[in-house]
């Protein structure tokens, strides 16, 4: 028996080969899901920022034709291809919430902004002389 091997562990370097291909493939598409949630939170955040500020000019009338602030908001939003979900005018000040989804999750990704008029010279909001 002295040339014989045992076939004991025949076969079992596929099992191990094809279990780290497939958690390769598995941390691969988290990766790939992640990058992609990432990216979409950064596009939702830009369409707030821009649709806040399109409001926020409508509410100091910079901008005619498209009826109120958030009116204009849900237009600059629908062109950003997200959701106005809430819009809110104080004065001249409008805070806006859109929301988009994620491509691979479809998980609603939520962003917010608010825009309006610098603080006047004799209001200061933040520390300083």
């Amino acid at each position: 028996m002295a040339g014989r091997t045992d076939d004991d562990d025949a076969g079992s370097a596929s099992v191990f080969s094809v279990s780290a291909v497939v958690v390769v493939a598995v941390l691969a598409a988290a990766a790939l899901a992640g990058t992609q949630a990432l990216a979409e939170r950064s596009r939702v955040a830009g369409a707030a920022d821009a649709s806040a500020l399109a409001a926020a000019d409508a509410a100091a009338g910079l901008v005619t034709g498209g009826g109120g602030p958030c009116s204009v908001a849900a237009s600059l939003a629908r062109a950003n291809t997200v959701e106005l979900s809430s819009c809110d005018v104080d004065g001249l000040v409008v805070t806006v919430v859109v929301t988009g989804s994620a491509p691979l999750l479809g998980v609603a990704v939520r962003a917010s902004a608010t825009a309006g008029p610098p603080p006047s010279a004799g209001r200061r909001t933040g520390p300083g002389p």
